[in-house]
């Protein structure tokens, strides 16, 4: 298997912290997406407290993710949705981001997880997905 890092410089620097934002699979033309969070280029937390605010960063970060790469929304295979303390009333705020990300596209399918905690505790919804290139 051949693969391919990939790390936008539209995105914060992330290998200092042991992640690159994908692997390509060359072979199968498979993007596997790191969980984006909240942060902003500069590491700067966008929407603190507000989850709907922080499900658009961390989809406008695989959005660049999926530019990089000659892609879209339509690329997405699957999401996986983690949110810290999850409760059934936010789904109306992250639905709402997901609809604006997929657009007209259909959406991929997609995971929720409620989870404790993410990696900082500023974190409140880490989204990762799975996308193809063919």
């Amino acid at each position: 298997m051949t693969s391919k890092r990939i790390n936008p410089e539209t995105l914060y620097p992330s290998v200092q912290y042991g992640f690159s934002h994908a692997t390509l699979d060359e072979s199968s033309g498979t993007l596997h997406l790191s969980g984006q969070v909240s942060w902003g280029k500069d590491y700067n937390v966008v929407g603190a407290g507000d989850v709907g605010l922080q499900a658009r960063q961390s989809l406008a970060n695989l959005r660049l993710v999926l530019e990089d790469q000659g892609l879209g929304p339509e690329a997405v295979l699957r999401l996986r949705t983690f949110i810290v303390n999850y409760n059934v009333s936010m789904l109306p705020a992250i639905g709402a981001e997901l609809g604006a990300f997929y657009g007209d596209v259909m959406p991929a399918s997609n995971t929720i997880v409620g989870v404790q905690a993410l990696a900082m505790p500023e974190f409140l919804i880490e989204i990762e997905a799975v996308a193809t290139t063919r």
